[in-house]
């Protein structure tokens, strides 16, 4: 039974070599972004916006890759910024967030 958690805290999901938690966050983030620059694009220069959903595309392929990069170094990564932002959404006073 040890070497069964052993295993699952090694090797975390992954998706396209980064950890789960890590792609999932950085697509929303990226996808919110892109919503707020379309709609900013919208409301300034009406139908006539030059934002295309090729850059997001290609920023979510640039940010997936770094990601996965880093993670190779590091496998835990993931699991180590979900703790923390749970510390931050608890409000745990930042001594004890460290």
């Amino acid at each position: 039974m040890k070497q069964q958690v052993l295993k699952a805290l090694a090797n975390p999901a992954r998706i396209f070599y980064v950890p789960y938690s890590l792609a999932i966050l950085n697509f929303a983030v990226q996808f919110i972004i892109f919503i707020v620059v379309f709609v900013a694009s919208l409301l300034i220069y009406g139908t006539d916006t030059e934002v295309s959903p090729l850059f997001f595309l290609v920023s979510v392929i640039v940010v997936h890759s770094l990601l996965a990069i880093y993670a190779k170094k590091d496998p835990q990564i993931g699991q180590i910024i979900v703790a923390k932002m749970q510390l931050l959404k608890k409000r745990v006073p930042n001594k004890l967030a460290a």
